[in-house]
């Protein structure tokens, strides 16, 4: 029996995803459950499974874009399983019979094109081209056209790459790479935001010096309680973050047409970076997790994106997003919103820097922090009194985010 492989819905909104890598060679023995394929959409990279054990014939090739149920593969359920459970090797190459004796004849003369005659068309794009070469910011002057009478064409301008100046010697190669569906997506969403959004950022900084000594203090005790989990900066952020959008519940909100959506949660996104590219899974409900609870789902959030088994289900929602550019060395940023939501905040690098303290002048550990919001929906006073929110926690955690007891807000 033959059977047709399709491509699943990976969610609700996904109508089409590319094949990223196939997994195995046509004419391959799969086995039941077996990933043979890699397919991007444009929230995530899922692994396709083979439905029943059979020999593979691919349909589809590496970089297409199909269907949500289209036939991607066809498996023959009746083939039978090669000796030792491995795939059939190639075949060695048949002897051919000896082929009758070609006479080799003289190589004919490529005729000579006579010089295409001057047109008036000649180095004009066509209406396509032109907007492509507007893109690049390349002058159609530059470009060879292949259309009729010279004229610019689509893949003219498709194919034509900027002038990069008068080499003077060394390597200069260069690579043209297909953009996977995720980062054309991420892409996409990133322009939206700027676009469409009223964004503003305002900045503060905060004094880690509190953390640091909790987490000095505990981290051993915390790490051998619960299992080698680590005591990061991530929980103290998001409990900071959680207590801050119940004080200041607008920056939780979203704008639908002439509406405003409010929650009564906090589904908080953590953006990551994995393999795909930039990833931002949800911690549900972070507003009843505990210091335990937060560190383990963005352990278990951050392994499913390092190992490319994150899920559509996984990053879909979230109502504030919480950005680390610190951990790469970022000073300072302007985070973009996370469409729909209507804020983001960044975190970035400690650095120790003197600041003053009672008038004395005193060294500690310092970071800025940032807040993108939505000007249409969020006024200044909401925004910056919930940055101030956060600092505060930050600076005082032990009272406004362990309830003055910090060995039992860490189940020690």
């Amino acid at each position: 029996m033959i059977l047709e492989m399709k491509v699943p819905s990976p969610g609700e909104s996904i109508k089409e995803v590319e094949i990223a890598t196939w997994l195995v060679k046509d004419g391959d023995y799969v086995e039941k459950d077996q990933a043979i394929a890699e397919v991007d959409s444009d929230k995530a990279t899922l692994e396709l499974p083979a439905e029943m054990s059979g020999v593979i014939t691919l349909k589809a090739e590496e970089g297409d874009t199909v269907a949500v149920g289209a036939v991607v593969c066809l498996i023959d359920t009746d083939a039978a399983k090669p000796a030792g459970g491995a795939a059939p090797a190639a075949e060695a190459p048949k002897a051919e019979a000896p082929k009758a004796e070609v006479k080799a004849e003289a190589p004919k003369a490529a005729p000579v094109q006579a010089p295409a005659a001057t047109s008036y068309a000649a180095g004009t794009p066509s209406p396509a081209a032109r907007k492509i070469l507007d893109e690049k910011n390349i002058a159609p002057a530059t470009v060879s056209g292949t259309g009729k009478g010279g004229r610019i064409t689509k893949d003219d301008a498709v194919n034509a790459v900027p002038s990069m100046g008068t080499p003077t010697g060394g390597s200069r190669g260069t690579e043209r790479t297909k953009l996977s569906m995720l980062r054309r997506k991420v892409a996409e969403r990133l322009v939206s935001a700027k676009n469409e959004t009223a964004m503003l950022t305002t900045f503060n900084e905060v004094n880690m010096t509190p953390i640091n000594q909790i987490r000095n203090e505990y981290k051993d005790a915390f790490k051998a309680k619960h299992g080698g989990l680590g005591l990061g900066f991530m929980s103290f952020f998001t409990k900071a973050v959680t207590r801050a959008l119940e004080l200041y519940p607008d920056v939780n909100s979203m704008m639908d047409g002439d509406y405003k959506i409010a929650y009564d949660f906090a589904d908080i996104s953590i953006a990551v970076s994995g393999p795909k590219g930039l990833m931002v899974p949800v911690v549900r409900n972070a507003e009843l997790l505990t210091f335990r609870g937060i560190e383990a789902e963005i352990k278990r959030l951050a392994l499913r994106a390092r190992d490319g088994q994150i899920t559509v289900d996984d990053m879909t929602g979230g109502t504030f997003t919480i950005t680390n550019g610190g951990v790469f060395g970022s000073m300072l940023s302007t985070p973009i919103i996370n469409p729909p939501q209507s804020g983001i905040l960044g975190m970035h690098n400690i650095i120790e820097r003197p600041i003053a303290v009672n008038g004395k002048v005193e060294i500690h550990p310092m970071m800025y922090v940032a807040l993108s919001y939505d000007h249409r929906i969020i006024d200044g006073r909401e925004s910056v009194g919930f940055l101030v929110a956060v600092k505060e926690a930050l600076e005082n955690p032990v009272e406004l985010l362990m309830n003055g007891d910090a060995k039992r807000a860490l189940e020690l």
